[in-house]
């Protein structure tokens, strides 16, 4: 079983100093990591990604509750993330508070309901407490041996589990290295054993199974270093994908705005593709004056030929200036990656 702390990063354009305090992670200088990552925040106090490596570093220096008010106040900030929620999750397990961790879990699914390794926690989360409650019953009729037997199951489902490969889904991004890396930590001290997530909200493909002695980032960076060139060029393609719509949407080229839609896209409300591509065309390309659309650095996730991109958007127009969440669901096809979903809060 495995609890998992997730730290994946896509970005069209590297965030300054990110690159520099992963690196620094890895090396397990995590003291200067600390500093560098504040002097980040310092001036961008929201960054999502940022935020999320102060979490992970502060975990990895055995300061849980700092890291714990780090996840907290990122997932009420981002509550459409469930990488904060499963990393306190791995936390809250770690100091024996499976109650809260089933809690913070389920939050994860929530927001994620395809999370797997939420749904691989919470089942961790269970056995424990299953445990628990099995040996409750056995200190109140030491002889019921359907009990023994189920508690015997339980803890040898417990000692058992780890073993193998995981698979970390794809969180998001957040802002800083090039691709949504998912990568599996070591397993913390808890039983069940916890699976970190160190994906800053990106899916990896299978990850073995770290020994219990490796650091949780450490792990995560060491264990499938020949996976991350395929995902750092998907994640790339998919980001540049994102300033390529933005673009063609600012400059009012329809034929390229609309080309960035795959052709099955789902429209809103049902309306068929020739009316909505109607509507684009009225709202865009008809509209009087110059039109601005900007992204912040996307939180973008890889699932074999399906990415999610998270970010926030910027718009403006004569008369309007708005700022919104939007999330884009992208499939590839034929080498290109196309909008399939588009949601906007």
């Amino acid at each position: 079983m495995a609890f998992g702390l997730s730290i994946g990063f896509a970005a069209p354009v590297f965030a300054d100093n990110l690159p520099d305090i992963q690196r620094l992670i890895k090396h397990g200088q995590h003291a200067q990591a600390l500093e560098k990552v504040d002097q980040y925040l310092s001036s961008r106090p929201k960054d999502a990604q940022g935020r999320f490596l102060k979490g992970l570093i502060l975990t990895e220096m055995n300061r849980p509750a700092d890291a714990i008010g780090v996840f907290t106040k990122l997932s009420e900030d981002y509550p459409e993330l469930p990488e904060p929620y499963n990393n306190l999750a791995v936390l809250y397990a770690q100091q024996k508070q499976y109650d809260k961790a089933r809690t913070a879990l389920e939050m994860a699914i929530r927001t994620h309901p395809s999370y797997a390794i939420a749904y691989e926690n919470l089942g961790d989360v269970y056995a424990k407490l299953a445990s628990q409650a099995y040996d409750k019953a056995l200190q109140l009729d030491g002889a019921n041996a359907t009990t023994q037997n189920k508690l015997a199951l339980i803890r040898d489902l417990i000692s058992t589990s780890g073993k193998g490969n995981v698979k970390p889904p794809a969180p998001a991004a957040i802002a800083a290295a090039p691709a949504p890396v998912a990568v599996q930590p070591a397993k913390p001290a808890v039983a069940p054993s916890a699976t970190v997530v160190t994906t800053t909200p990106g899916a990896a493909a299978p990850v073995a199974a770290p020994t219990p002695a490796a650091s949780p980032v450490a792990a995560a960076v060491d264990s499938k270093p020949a996976a991350a060139p395929a995902h750092d060029a998907a994640s790339d393609d998919v980001a540049k994908a994102i300033t390529a719509w933005a673009k063609a949407w600012s400059r009012k080229d329809m034929k390229a705005y609309l080309a960035a839609y795959a052709s099955d896209f789902n429209t809103p409300k049902g309306m068929g593709r020739k009316a909505w591509e109607a509507e684009r065309q009225q709202r865009i390309g008809d509209r009087p004056g110059k039109i601005s659309v900007t992204v912040d650095d996307p939180v973008i996730t890889i699932n074999g030929d399906r990415a999610t991109a998270r970010f926030r958007q910027h718009y403006q127009a004569p008369g309007l200036n708005s700022s919104s969440s939007k999330t884009l669901v992208f499939v590839r096809s034929g080498g290109k990656w196309l909008i399939k979903e588009e949601n906007a809060r």
